[in-house]
């Protein structure tokens, strides 16, 4: 009897410490359900937990984002902001299942920027800090037939531990062929020679470093992409340190932003 719950606790100790592995490579994403809206329509926020940290640079969620120690903002052309937190619903069945949700309605003309981000201690193994940040963007035009091309406010900064910048407007113009180009900060500088992963929601990437969608910051912390057809695109980033301090003994970043391409590009027609 002893014999047999020695292998059943070792059998749970290894799936345990699978788990814990795993889920501190979990990485948050925002996305929306278009990137373009009329004035005074709504938008709809989904609030994301995939598994890309464990190379599976991918869409697939991997549980959803426990609440607590995180924040998820709307920031309006004006600068004005909404915390749309406690607007959340849940899609799931169960506490793991599924993502969070929210409805926006945005009157005010001009580029939307959604943020997140979550800063907490976690404790598998090994205690270590967590800093994730994530963002995407959506424009509001009085008419959807005719889209103004100068959308600004797609570059500001946020002070995220680890953040990805805009460098081209990601929302006007946007569409095949026309080239994505974000900065990489860690705490406010530029992070060079680090990989940056664009990623489409219906190609997979190969086990290794994919050339086709993934790229080396250079010195200036720059890397940039131009995608070949419509598609959802994740933007990764990570990075591990030993950095330390009370309570924890690493730390661990990750940031994404969410780039919808349309096959149409929306204010140029191409």
């Amino acid at each position: 009897m002893n014999a047999i719950c020695q292998f059943l606790a070792s059998g749970i100790f290894a799936v345990v410490a699978l788990w814990s592995s795993n889920s501190l490579a979990h990485d948050t994403w925002v996305q929306t359900n278009t990137n373009l809206i009329r004035s005074g329509d709504a938008v709809h926020i989904d609030l994301m937990l995939g598994n890309h940290g464990n190379e599976h640079r991918d869409f697939k969620l991997a549980s959803k984002v426990a609440l607590d120690g995180c924040s998820l903002r709307v920031i309006a052309p004006s600068g004005r902001r909404y915390d749309v937190k406690d607007r959340l619903t849940d899609t799931g069945y169960t506490p793991k299942e599924g993502f969070w949700s929210s409805r926006f309605v945005a009157s005010e003309p001009g580029l939307y920027v959604v943020e997140h981000s979550v800063d907490k201690l976690v404790n598998h193994g090994k205690p270590a800090r967590s800093l994730k940040s994530a963002k995407t963007m959506f424009v509001v035009s009085k008419s959807l037939d005719k889209v103004p091309q100068n959308n600004p406010g797609f570059d500001r900064v946020f002070g995220h531990a680890l953040e990805i910048i805009p460098v081209t407007n990601p929302v006007t113009p946007m569409g095949p062929g026309q080239k994505m180009a974000v900065k990489l900060l860690l705490k406010g500088q530029p992070l060079a020679n680090s990989q940056v992963s664009f990623i489409p929601r219906s190609e997979p990437l190969t086990e290794a470093f994919d050339d086709r969608f993934e790229r080396k910051t250079d010195a200036n912390g720059l890397a940039h992409f131009t995608p070949k057809s419509g598609d959802y695109y994740l933007i990764v980033a990570h990075l591990k340190t030993d950095e330390s301090g009370e309570g924890f003994e690493a730390t661990s970043y990750s940031a994404t932003l969410t780039v919808f391409v349309p096959e149409i590009c929306p204010c140029c027609g191409e």
